[in-house]
C-alpha cells in the first residue's frame, strides 16, 4: 500500500491511498516494531519484509513532515499588521443534510470572516443562510441539490464574479476578484472537484484537471491569487504538488501543521481536504481548524496579510517541462 502511490494510476482504489498518510505510517512503525520483538529473522524473506517496512516508514515521513513544526514554513508571519490589508477567509463544507444552521451563524459571528465559502449548500442551506445577507452584501449563491451547490459571502466588494463549469457541466467553482480596504485587488477562486470514489469519480481525472486549469489561470495572474476549498486531495499528494508547481501559490500549513478538516466524527480517521493555497504576495496572521459544526468536515480559517514586496521573500516549488507536459496531459485527458 506505501508505494501505490508512485504510481501515475488514477483510479480511486489506487489514490485512496493518498489520504491516510498518517494511519499509514502509525501502522508501518507499529508492524516494525513488533516484527522486531517476535521475528528472529533467519529467513531472507523476513529480512525483506523489515527492510521494506522501513523504507515505508522513511517514504511516509518525508511527506508528513512538511506538514510539521520542524520543517521551515513557507509561508512566513506576519508581524506589520494593516487591517486595510487583511483578508480574512473561512471555508466550510456544510454537508448537505446537516441543518444545524445555528452552530455555523455562531461560528461566522465569533471569526468575522472577511470571506466566506459555503459548499454542498441547497436551497434550505440558503434560506437559512438569509441574516448573513445584511453584513455580507456582496454574494455569489449557487443552490444545488447534488452535494456541489456554492455560497459565496462577502464584506468586500466584488469588481468581477463569474461562476464556471470547468470539466463537469453539474459542478460549479466560482472566480472572483475583490477589493481590499486599501483598494488593492484580489483574485479568489472557490473550488470543490468531484472526489475519486466508487460512488462518484472512478478515477482523479476531473478533479486534478480543475485544479490544474485553475492553477495555470494563477500563474498567469497580475494580481495577488488565493483558491481555497475543498479540494477533495491532500496536501501531500502528487497532484496537489503539481499544483503547487503549476499555480507557483504557497500552502500556509507548510511548517505549522496538517489542520485536518474531514472526517470531523472519526478522530482516528482524518485528513485535510480543505485548503487555501495563495500568490507569494501575502503573509498569515493565523490559520487554524474551527470547531465542529454538524458536518463531516470543520470549518477551516486563514487570515492573510498583503505585502506588497512578497514577492522576492517567498519561494514557490519549481515547475519544470516535466511538470508542464504532466499538468497538459492531465488537463486533456479530462476533455477526451
Amino acid at each position: 500500500m506505501a508505494f501505490l502511490t508512485l504510481l501515475n494510476i488514477k483510479h480511486w482504489s489506487v489514490r485512496g491511498f493518498d489520504f491516510p498518510i498518517v494511519q499509514l505510517l502509525v501502522l508501518s512503525v507499529t508492524v516494525s516494531v513488533v516484527s522486531v520483538i517476535f521475528e528472529n529473522y533467519q529467513t531472507n524473506i523476513a529480512i525483506i519484509g523489515l527492510l521494506l517496512v522501513n523504507i515505508a516508514i522513511v517514504y511516509h515521513l518525508m511527506r508528513v513532515i512538511p506538514y510539521t513544526k520542524i520543517y521551515p514554513k513557507e509561508v512566513q508571519n506576519n508581524t506589520n499588521n494593516n487591517r486595510k490589508n487583511t483578508l480574512n477567509i473561512m471555508s466550510f463544507n456544510v454537508l448537505m443534510t446537516n441543518n444545524q444552521y445555528d452552530r455555523l451563524l455562531q461560528l461566522v459571528k465569533e471569526n468575522n470572516p472577511d470571506i466566506l465559502l459555503l459548499l454542498e449548500t441547497d436551497t434550505n442551506w440558503e434560506t437559512a443562510m438569509k441574516d448573513l445577507d445584511a453584513e455580507y452584501k456582496h454574494q455569489v449563491k449557487i443552490p444545488k441539490d447534488n452535494l456541489y451547490g456554492m455560497h459565496f459571502y462577502s464584506k468586500l466588494p466584488l469588481e468581477t464574479n463569474e461562476v464556471n463549469y470547468i470539466v463537469n457541466k453539474d459542478i460549479p467553482s466560482i472566480s472572483v476578484k475583490i477589493s481590499l480596504a486599501s483598494g488593492q485587488k484580489v483574485q479568489l477562486y472557490g473550488l470543490h472537484p468531484m472526489p475519486p470514489s466508487p460512488t462518484e469519480s472512478s478515477d482523479t481525472t476531473n478533479r486534478d484537471a480543475v485544479l490544474l486549469i485553475v492553477g495555470k489561470e494563477a500563474a498567469k495572474s497580475e494580481i495577488p491569487v488565493v483558491v481555497f476549498g475543498d479540494l477533495n486531495d491532500v496536501a501531500w499528494s502528487r497532484s496537489t504538488r503539481l499544483f503547487k508547481k503549476i499555480s507557483g501559490l504557497l500552502d500556509p500549513r507548510v511548517g505549522r501543521g496538517h489542520y485536518n478538516t474531514f472526517h470531523a466524527d472519526y478522530f482516528l480517521f482524518r485528513w485535510p481536504l480543505d485548503h487555501l493555497f495563495h500568490s507569494k504576495h501575502f503573509k498569515l496572521n493565523d490559520i487554524k481548524v474551527l470547531p465542529h459544526a454538524g458536518s463531516d468536515h470543520f470549518p477551516i480559517y486563514v487570515s492573510l496579510q498583503f505585502h506588497s514586496e512578497n514577492n522576492k521573500q517567498q519561494e514557490s516549488l519549481e515547475c519544470d517541462s516535466d511538470d508542464e507536459e504532466e499538468a497538459e496531459k492531465n488537463i486533456n485527458e479530462a476533455f477526451e
